[in-house]
């Protein structure tokens, strides 16, 4: 029987499909704004192509999005539309407690909610002696340090890995401009940003030449096209100004100090990870995620060795572009095999 893990986040649905010999066959991701509804779900799956005699394996973040008043509700709300959906076998992964079953959702809902991250790092430990996860996403950024085929994080739940400086909520796509700093260097002066929804990263990373193919899957910031022209407009707004006929390269340099911006915060947080971990200086960072280009660049910053995680996790170079997108849905799959 095929095995197949699915990661449900809250703007992307991630599916990876693992044969009957255990080899990855397929990887698939698709945008699911959940925050609109769960009958968005219920179209991502749709439009998916079917896997004859598979049987599911799930880990979440989707529970996490405004649809519902708390992760308790959206973890019952998600695991019954899945079962109901993928078969009443599937099950649901609680970090260390494992895999449950749909009847143990409620018991077990903390554990269950957002723990992608945990299977992600979880499978790596299994593979390799020690080392540092390190997912970029379009949203967020994981830094998990594990060793001797554990899980060495601090934090387990959103809020507490914040505090440990393990969750850092940027990405490379979907993270507003505003969230990244409270003023930018701009035409010789450092000039606040507006507290606006005017651009993301994605209008950042594009007008840099390094946007990710794949990685910006939602409408644009103001619903418009995914050009550099459209971005350096979208960026501009951030500081207040309009787009000059000549004004691509000077949107480019805001955009490189943006850049700069993000790569800050992550080597602050990767930083002060390291410094908790005991890691030995030899261990590696492990890539993974859309952005994780910015995850090399940490590591070499950090002084550290680089490592794909799709790679590994994939068991060779084919899919292990997509497995590394779609970490924790390759992940579950394996854990679930072991």
């Amino acid at each position: 029987m095929s095995r197949i893990g699915w990661d449900v986040g809250g703007a992307h649905l991630k599916r990876a499909v693992l044969g009957a010999n255990g080899r990855l066959a397929r990887v698939d991701i698709a945008p699911c704004a959940l925050w609109q509804g769960l009958d968005r779900l219920e179209a991502a799956l749709a439009g998916l192509p079917p896997v004859p005699d598979a049987r599911s394996v799930v880990t979440m973040t989707g529970e996490l999005v405004d649809l519902w008043p708390d992760r308790a509700t959206g973890v019952a709300a998600l695991g019954a539309a899945l079962a109901a959906r993928l078969g009443a076998g599937t099950l649901f992964y609680a970090g260390p407690s494992g895999f449950v079953g749909a009847a143990d959702l409620a018991a077990y809902a903390g554990a269950i909610a957002s723990a992608n991250w945990h299977a992600t790092a979880q499978a790596l430990a299994r593979l390799v002696p020690a080392g540092l996860l390190a997912d970029m996403g379009s949203t967020t950024t994981d830094l998990v340090p594990f060793a001797d085929g554990a899980v060495r994080a601090l934090a387990y739940t959103d809020a507490a890995r914040l505090v440990a400086g393990e969750l850092v909520y940027t990405g490379i796509a979907r993270t507003s401009v505003m969230a990244l700093a409270p003023a930018l260097p701009f035409r010789g002066a450092w000039v606040p940003l507006m507290a606006e929804h005017f651009a993301t990263t994605a209008d950042v990373w594009r007008l840099l030449g390094e946007l990710p193919e794949g990685a910006d899957l939602h409408p644009a910031a103001d619903g418009g096209a995914k050009t550099e022209e459209a971005s350096a407009r979208r960026l501009l707004r951030m500081v207040g100004q309009d787009l000059a006929p000549d004004g691509i390269e000077e949107a480019r340099a805001l955009a490189a100090a943006t850049a700069e911006a993000q790569f800050a915060l992550l080597a602050r947080g990767l930083e002060r990870v390291l410094a908790a971990s005991g890691l030995p200086q030899d261990a590696p960072l492990l890539g993974a995620g859309v952005g994780r280009g910015l995850m090399a660049r940490l590591a070499a910053r950090a002084g550290r060795p680089y490592l794909d995680a799709g790679a590994l996790l994939a068991g060779g170079a084919a899919f292990a572009g997509a497995a590394a997108d779609c970490a924790p849905a390759v992940a579950v799959a394996r854990l679930a095999l072991s």
